[in-house]
């Protein structure tokens, strides 16, 4: 039996009929950009975070990036962030005009190490933006204070952690404001791209509204420059759909990877994920550090099981951030995990049999490493 890393048609099998009921809806109504659907999608997406407003975007990187646009940060500032995230993180502080600043992961939860933002700040920092990696949030309260002594925003990439909490909050609650990315493949995935960013300021709502749509707080009349990135019609009422199922698949996931650290714990060559404290971690990845990544990686395609390598570069030795001048060992957290992450294929509709094969073929590939020393 093949087991796939991901697998979006069964996915999507037992929804199908809502959607399709969804899409008529949409095609009918003729609102295809922006519109009702969209705006039922922010106002349930809101009261899911909890938050005041939300603002749906046409991807997770422009919320991102429209959220720093519309805080005025631009040329000569500059942004704390981590080098272990996708590269869209940094691309989009600098599609602002400013520079990435990295500070180093923590070693067990692989999000923000808090500590090393004292000599990250310089006198043109103007915020943070923690990456609540794989489905776990940061280390959000020592990044708060830092944050407020030193008067920085804190912009939340919680691109891969839809409905994670840190101390009973949802993450995208907790910062100025939280971004989240629809992709596909996400907890809570679009049929297509899709991003939100949800915030309790209303001012800095309006600006990113203003900022998605060309600047036009009206048709036709442009009161800054703006952009493009509107969210489809079709994405928002298949959001909402979606949303409805987030809670029970991320209780799927969560039961999947404790079955994975029930079995995969002992065994001395590998690393299973650490939840940090206040923090539930909803498994957008479930990513393990093993010495001999190369065989294990062997094992899994020759028996058919996919798998995935968050990240295999960082970001600040990746070829688009030489400009920078990090070298390796720079970062040497996230370096050690790009040389040692596997993710092991975690989703609602994996079942028990393909979770022992995968289960199986760590261990196979783990005996092997243990023979080999």
């Amino acid at each position: 039996m093949r087991v796939p890393f991901t697998d979006l048609k069964s996915h999507h099998a037992p929804i199908k009929e809502e959607l399709s009921r969804a899409f008529r809806e949409v095609i009918e109504s003729g609102e295809f950009a922006g519109g009702p659907f969209v705006e039922k999608f922010e106002a349930d997406f809101a009261n899911y975070c909890g938050t005041k407003y939300a603002v749906g975007v046409g991807t997770g990187t422009d919320a991102l990036w429209l959220t720093m646009a519309a805080m005025g940060i631009g040329p000569g500032d500059e942004v704390i962030t981590v080098p272990m995230s996708f590269i869209a993180t940094a691309e989009a502080i600098s599609f602002t005009g400013a520079k990435p600043v990295f500070v180093d992961i923590d070693p067990k939860t692989y999000t923000m190490d808090p500590e090393m933002l004292g000599k990250a700040i310089s006198r043109k920092t103007r915020a943070i933006v923690p990456v609540h990696l794989f489905g776990q949030s940061a280390d959000m309260d020592p990044i708060i204070r830092f944050a407020k002594e030193h008067g920085l925003k804190v912009i939340e990439d919680a691109a891969q952690s839809h409905g994670a909490e840190y101390g009973g909050r949802k993450v995208g609650s907790i910062g100025h404001a939280g971004c989240f990315s629809f992709y596909p493949g996400k907890n809570l995935g679009a049929i297509g791209e899709a991003g939100m960013v949800v915030t309790d300021d209303e001012e800095l709502a309006g600006r990113i509204n203003l900022l998605k749509d060309h600047g036009q707080p009206r048709k036709y009349h442009h009161s800054v420059i703006g952009w493009n990135s509107r969210m489809d019609a079709i994405q928002g009422a298949a959001l909402s759909i979606k949303l409805r199922y987030l809670d029970n698949g991320n209780q799927i996931r969560q039961n999947i990877a404790m079955r994975y650290d029930q079995s995969l714990a002992v065994l001395d060559d590998l690393i299973v994920p650490l939840r940090g404290d206040k923090r539930t971690h909803v498994f957008h990845v479930y990513a393990i550090q093993i010495r001999n990544r190369s065989r294990l990686t062997t094992t899994f395609n020759k028996n058919g099981i996919g798998y995935g390598m968050h990240y295999p570069v960082p970001i600040h030795l990746q070829p688009a951030y030489r400009f920078l001048g990090h070298q390796r060992g720079a970062f040497p957290v996230s370096e050690q995990c790009a040389e040692t992450f596997v993710s092991l294929p975690i989703y609602p509709e994996l079942d028990s049999t393909q979770v022992d094969i995968v289960v199986g073929a760590v261990n196979q590939a783990s005996e092997t490493c243990l023979t080999a020393r």
